[in-house]
């Protein structure tokens, strides 16, 4: 029995331009992409999203034609800019553990995270997990699953793909990042503001305190306190951040 070499291109097609799209999500996103995965894991989701979401995407274009090379270079640039999007909600809320860090003097406190291989303060890394947690619990793994899922019925492969507006959400959407984490780090960067203020009411009273060796642990403590009580608000900042993530993502997905 053989099998031609057309056959055999039209049965993969599909299948291909799945591993396009999902393999672009996998690269950028968090959970679905993180280092601390072994390789076998990570190309183990791909391979198993992409035999999933293969049938939806059926086409009769040749993938060795010029036409076919460039739409599988989109597949890859729509799965990417999802998850891109995906990835700027959570660094949101990590940089603003980052900001807290440094505001209560824990900044040059630094690990190697096991996410992205490079050294990140210890608040941001907490944060970073925290919002994992909550994104899992949420369901929003299945979410992002089914999105794709509906891309490929909104944006099927061998259409247009992203035009110049969706580029530009994806670059307004970065300016988000710095507007999320100020959101994440104000009530505790608020409390250690007036802790300082009061140090340096202090300083004005009794000159002769040697605030270093007082008002360094002091700030520390007062850090996680606050840190603590925003823990409470720090659910309602992710969803909301994470609402206009899901917005744009849609948009991307052409929903």
């Amino acid at each position: 029995m053989t099998i031609e070499l057309s056959a055999l291109i039209h049965m993969l097609s599909g299948m291909l331009w799945a591993l396009g799209r999902v393999g672009g999500f996998c690269m950028v996103a968090p959970i679905f992409g993180a280092t601390v995965l072994p390789a076998r894991i990570r190309a183990a989701i791909i391979i198993v999203l992409t035999l999933v979401l293969s049938p939806l995407a059926p086409t009769q274009m040749d993938l060795l034609s010029a036409s076919g090379v460039a739409t599988m270079v989109m597949q890859m640039l729509i799965g990417g800019s999802i998850g891109f999007v995906l990835q700027l909600v959570f660094q949101a809320v990590s940089y603003g553990g980052i900001l807290i860090g440094q505001s209560m003097g824990l900044g040059f406190a630094e690990l190697i995270s096991p996410t992205s291989n490079t050294s990140e303060p210890v608040l941001g890394q907490f944060y970073m997990v925290m919002v994992s947690l909550l994104f899992l619990a949420m369901d929003g793994h299945l979410q992002v699953i089914s999105l794709l899922a509906d891309s490929f019925r909104s944006l099927p492969p061998g259409a247009t793909g992203l035009d110049e507006k969706s580029l530009w959400a994806i670059v307004a959407a970065g300016g988000d990042v710095f507007s999320g984490a100020l959101r994440v780090a104000l009530p505790a960067m608020t409390a250690l503001l007036l802790v300082n203020i009061g140090f340096a009411a202090t300083s004005r009273a009794s000159p002769s305190m040697n605030l270093f060796a007082v008002g360094f642990p002091i700030s520390i403590c007062m850090g996680f306190v606050a840190l603590w009580l925003g823990l409470r608000g720090i659910a309602n900042t992710y969803s909301s951040l994470q609402a206009a993530g899901w917005d744009l993502m849609r948009h991307l997905a052409g929903l």
